[in-house]
């Protein structure tokens, strides 16, 4: 496989935070001062982002998506009344502007947690299109404190794009595994630290650079560039887990950091 385009990538985003980084530092100053006397500001911000970036999307990485998710229609429900209408109870962690609806078998039930609450808005716009799937409104928590979801009741957890910015990953992959029914499944597509070291080794550089000066979880919500979840995924008690690393076919220049990516499925 050919990787020299991406080296390439590598180096003209590094030449492009060099030129520019008297205004990244300026302009993460700025927001250092409007969020520290309005943290809500943060949140907001985010949420309005994700928005944008989600209306449109990548064909490649909903092709992604698709085949990892084609399982869920072989997933026989737990709880008897829904497996009379064929029908599975799903837990999204993290749903935001709820992105993924299109994957979900008919009849679904959703259940949702977020702990930012200016996602419900965008979330509740978007789920008036999928009429198919009975959906919930947001649980406002976090995934490492989901009380409001039962021991074993749910059949699929779903976490996308999530696992990079929670607080704790020991405790959210413990509250997986009590929520999920005995032989429930957890399916999860996440980016992660860049796993080639010889040919990437410069996007490592620049995923630890931005991250452990707190310039990248900051500006977006406490994502960590530079987590790789398969070895927690795996010594977190499942009793199999089958997962792979890759790069995702991403294109815009912001997304190159986020380009290597680990998705699979981990069953209880």
């Amino acid at each position: 496989m050919d990787w020299w385009w991406m080296a390439e990538v590598d180096y003209v985003l590094a030449v492009w935070i060099k030129t520019n980084m008297i205004y990244l530092i300026l302009g993460g100053l700025v927001l250092i001062y409007l969020w520290s006397n309005r943290v809500d500001i943060k949140h907001r911000w985010f949420a309005y982002f994700m928005h944008l970036l989600n209306k449109d999307k990548n064909p490649k990485i909903e092709e992604l998506k698709s085949e990892l998710f084609s399982s869920l229609s072989s997933v026989t429900s737990h709880d008897p009344e829904l497996r009379k209408n064929n029908s599975i109870r799903i837990l999204e962690i993290g749903v935001g502007t709820g992105v993924n609806f299109s994957h979900y078998p008919d009849g679904t039930h959703l259940v949702v947690v977020d702990p930012n609450p200016h996602f419900a808005s965008y979330y509740d716009t978007n789920r008036k299109n999928f009429p198919n799937i009975e959906s919930e409104d947001i649980l406002v928590t976090t995934g490492e404190d989901m009380k409001g979801v039962a021991d074993n009741s749910i059949d699929v957890v779903v976490m996308t794009l999530v696992l990079c910015s929670v607080t704790d990953t020991k405790q959210i992959l413990k509250e997986i595994l009590r929520v999920l029914v005995p032989g429930g499944k957890f399916y999860f597509l996440e980016h992660i630290r860049e796993f080639e070291d010889k040919t990437h080794r410069r996007r490592q550089l620049l995923q630890d650079l931005l991250t452990y000066t707190g310039i990248w979880p900051f500006l977006f919500d406490g994502c960590h560039l530079n987590r790789d979840m398969l070895p927690a995924i795996q010594e977190a008690g499942f009793s199999k887990v089958d997962a792979r690393r890759f790069h995702a076919p991403l294109d815009k220049l912001l997304l190159k950091l986020i380009i290597p990516h680990l998705k699979g499925v981990a069953q209880k």
